[in-house]
């Protein structure tokens, strides 16, 4: 998560000025964290290594290496297919909203729930909506932060 000095864009390599509403303040800019990333697809890696190991072992297949070895290289083929899409993704966070990186936007109002799953942050808004903030450095902070825009907003909109 970044305070917001400027957006950056898919490439990161001209800042992309900010435009809210009028009046709209930026309060940060979330991206995921390369090194959870990897670390992520490491855990993935090694359960997955485990659970094909475990299952060609129950089945009495003699190819459980190779199978867990196929697992572990799968992994990191995904990891880096999918890379540069999640590494791009950019979240951002105003006094008002929560822009999402597909262009649509989630008011603070309309969050019902923000918590932390595993090293991700899960937003559940009052219609159902479930929104996943992924591969986070600080999940606890990014809690923290929205739910204080939250409560900002609510008392802005009640006050």
């Amino acid at each position: 998560m970044r305070k917001p000095r400027s957006a950056r864009n898919s490439t990161d390599a001209a800042p992309v000025a900010f435009e809210g509403e009028e009046g709209e303040r930026l309060i940060a800019e979330i991206r995921s964290d390369r090194g959870r990333y990897w670390r992520d697809h490491a855990v993935m890696a090694l359960l997955g290594m485990a659970a094909a190991g475990v299952f060609l072992w129950f089945i009495g297949s003699d190819h459980v290496a190779i199978g867990s070895l196929g697992a572990v290289l799968a992994l990191a083929v995904r990891g880096l297919y999918l890379a540069s899409e999640q590494l791009r993704m950019r979240w951002r966070l105003t006094d008002r909203r929560l822009l999402l990186p597909d262009g649509r936007a989630v008011a603070l109002l309309e969050v019902e729930t923000v918590r932390k799953l595993l090293g991700d942050v899960q937003l559940i808004t009052r219609s159902g909506d479930k929104h996943l903030i992924k591969h986070l450095a600080d999940a606890d902070a990014l809690v923290a932060l929205i739910t204080q825009a939250r409560e900002r907003r609510a008392r802005r909109v009640k006050g």
